[in-house]
């Protein structure tokens, strides 16, 4: 098996011509080993040229590859479900880019890696840019990381049908009182407002280690959900609509004291630094390293049909995070 890693695009290996998924699983576990190592390299990794055609195709190799699937917990962005585990990536707006920001970072157990594969290509745009985030780490201000160290992160979230998505959408359930027992034990503390909307917060850490490399990695959402993020005028209209305190989705340092506009900056140019990315072709499969590697999503024109997997749950424990998860706001 070739890998290589061309400069300024995700590693990339090109898959033998194969008749159908059975004889393209086949190769896939002759090279399972190698394109283990390639993605402890790489944080990512593209196959191409499989062929893959249906959600069916993607689950049959999928399981060729992945030997657990992970679940999708506490949801944020609406998705279509295909079955066997297999969804779209995501189903926001076309124009609507998707910031990089690692899967689930805010749960206690989350995937260990993510495959998408691509059924259809978008016109224009659309690619899946990942970064690798050890090199965000040290892209960033030392005394921005040495305060995420000791403090982690923390997450605000106001489930509104209207804004996000509701809770019991995000939940999968229609029982308050599964979702408060779901709080309690991940160490989410929530609260009902008189209307039924729910609020919750957590802290996390911002910094954890790979548990097979043992590398040093920027793994949440800091700046994906943080206020500074939003577009400008649409921040405008949330905060002076609903106070800045019930937004759909904030983040803050983990004791919460607000980050500034000028370190969302710093960390999105961190991130820019680290970014690369190549264009969907049909047939298509990227392997992601959840917590070696970010993904997103660009803008895009016309159709695009792009499927997600995820496996080989972690736990947060076995990372070494810099701060226990709590209920709530810490010191």
């Amino acid at each position: 098996m070739d890998c290589v890693k061309p400069a300024g695009r995700p590693a990339l290996v090109q898959a033998p011509h194969t008749q159908d998924v059975a004889e393209a699983g086949a190769w896939l576990d002759s090279v399972r080993a190698p394109l283990r190592t390639a993605l402890d390299r790489y944080g990512a990794v593209y196959v191409r040229g499989l062929p893959i055609s249906t959600p069916q195709d993607f689950a049959a190799l999928r399981n060729r590859l992945l030997t657990e699937n992970a679940a999708y917990r506490e949801k944020a962005t609406p998705r279509t479900a295909y079955g066997d585990d297999v969804f779209s990536s995501t189903d926001l707006p076309p124009s609507q880019p998707i910031r990089l920001h690692n899967e689930n970072s805010y749960t206690l157990t989350f995937p260990g890696i993510l495959l998408f594969c691509c059924l259809t290509a978008p016109d224009h745009g659309g690619a899946t840019p990942v970064a690798d985030c050890r090199e965000v780490l040290r892209h960033l201000p030392h005394e921005l990381t040495e305060r995420f160290r000791r403090q982690g992160w923390a997450l605000t979230r106001t489930y509104d049908e209207h804004l996000s998505l509701d809770w019991r959408t995000a939940f999968g359930t229609d029982s308050a009182d599964a979702v408060a027992a779901y709080c309690r034990r991940e160490r989410i503390a929530h609260s009902w407002d008189e209307h039924g909307s729910l609020r919750t917060t957590q802290r996390r850490s911002a910094v954890i280690r790979h548990p097979r490399t043992g590398d040093d990695v920027w793994f949440n959402h800091v700046a994906f959900w943080n206020a500074w993020s939003l577009d400008p005028d649409i921040r405008d209209v949330l905060t002076g609509e609903l106070g800045p305190d019930r937004l759909p989705f904030n983040t803050s340092y983990g004791d919460g004291e607000p980050l500034t506009e000028e370190d969302i900056a710093a960390i999105h140019a961190a991130y820019d630094r680290a970014t690369v990315w190549e264009s969907w072709r049909p047939g298509d499969l990227m392997m992601v390293d959840n917590v070696l590697a970010a993904h997103g999503r660009q803008a895009f024109r016309g159709k695009r049909r792009i499927l997600v997997a995820m496996g080989e749950p972690v736990r947060v424990e076995d990372c070494r995070p810099t701060v226990p998860a709590l209920a709530g706001l810490g010191t």
